[in-house]
């Protein structure tokens, strides 16, 4: 399961699917730009987030 963590303050958030109650998988995305984004998807394949954020900057996940 996706379990995303804020390094301020160590809040986590752990991510299912809303469509079929899955947990979501750790995964990172590749933009045009050569960006890497680190995100979570459903395995069933129903779409991916981008990492929530927690005290203004991006909470992680390790992959």
């Amino acid at each position: 399961m996706a379990t995303y963590t804020c390094s301020k303050c160590g809040m986590s958030v752990n991510a299912t699917c809303g469509k079929c109650d899955t947990p979501l998988v750790d995964a990172s995305l590749k933009l045009d730009d050569e960006t890497v984004v680190q995100i979570s998807e459903c395995p069933n394949g129903h779409g991916k987030i981008k990492s929530p954020m927690c005290c203004g900057q991006d909470m992680s996940c390790e992959i």
